[in-house]
C-alpha cells in the first residue's frame, strides 16, 4: 500500500474573504506561506519519498515550501490535481453564488465532482505505481479533497459544508480496492476525523 498525505494548500487573500477560487490562480498570502511552512515542519515526523502538486501557484508554492522545509527534491506539478473548476462563480462569495444562481440553479462551466474525480483518481493511482509501499505528498485544493474524501468513504463522511482547513493534511492509502481514508480534518473547529 502507498501512503498518501494530501494537503490543502496554505490561505489566499480569496480564502480569507471566502471567495470561490475554482481554476482562477490566485497566490498565497503572508499567512498562507506561514501555514506551509508549519505543515512541513509538523511532518518531519515521518519520513516522505516524493512530493506533488497541482500546477495553481497556491498549490506549488505551498509545495516549494514544505519540500524545502522536508529537504525534498522541488515537487512534480500535475496539471489533474488542479481544482475542481468553477465556471462563473469564480470570484463570487457564497451570497453573490446564492443571488446570481438562486436554488441551486446550474452554473455555467461548473465541473462535477465526479469529473474531478474521473481525472484525480488516475494520477493518484500513478503516483501509488511509481512509489509501491512508499509515502507520498500531494498538495492540492479544498474540493478536490472533498471529492477525495467522500469517494473514499462512499459518501459516509460528508463535510456538510464545513471546509478542509488550509495547511491541512489528509491521510489516505492506496491499496487492493482503490483509495481508503486514514484520516481528515475539518475547519470548523478543526475536528479530526479518523476513519481507521
Amino acid at each position: 500500500m502507498t501512503t498518501f498525505g494530501i494537503v490543502r494548500h496554505g490561505q489566499t487573500d480569496w480564502n480569507l474573504h471566502k471567495r470561490i477560487q475554482g481554476s482562477t490562480d490566485i497566490p498565497l498570502n503572508d499567512d498562507g506561506r506561514r501555514q506551509a511552512i508549519e505543515t512541513g515542519a509538523s511532518l518531519r515526523d515521518g519520513h516522505w519519498d516524493a512530493i506533488v502538486a497541482s500546477p495553481l501557484s497556491r498549490a506549488s508554492e505551498t509545495a516549494l515550501i514544505i519540500a524545502h522545509e522536508l529537504g525534498l527534491p522541488e515537487p512534480e506539478l500535475i496539471p489533474d490535481l488542479a481544482e475542481r473548476r468553477h465556471g462563473e462563480i469564480e470570484g463570487l462569495s457564497d451570497a453573490e453564488r446564492a443571488l446570481r444562481f438562486p436554488d441551486d440553479a446550474s452554473v455555467p462551466g461548473l465541473e462535477t465532482r465526479q469529473e474531478v474525480l474521473d481525472r484525480v483518481l488516475p494520477v493518484l493511482e500513478r503516483v501509488a505505481g511509481r512509489h509501491p509501499g512508499g509515502r507520498v505528498l500531494i498538495v492540492s485544493h479544498g474540493g478536490v479533497i472533498s471529492a477525495l474524501v467522500r469517494h473514499a468513504t462512499d459518501g459516509d463522511l460528508e463535510t456538510g459544508g464545513r471546509m478542509i482547513a488550509n495547511g491541512s493534511v489528509q491521510r489516505f492509502r492506496w491499496g487492493a480496492g482503490g483509495l481508503h481514508l486514514i484520516e481528515c480534518r475539518l475547519d470548523a473547529d478543526e475536528d479530526t476525523v479518523a476513519t481507521g
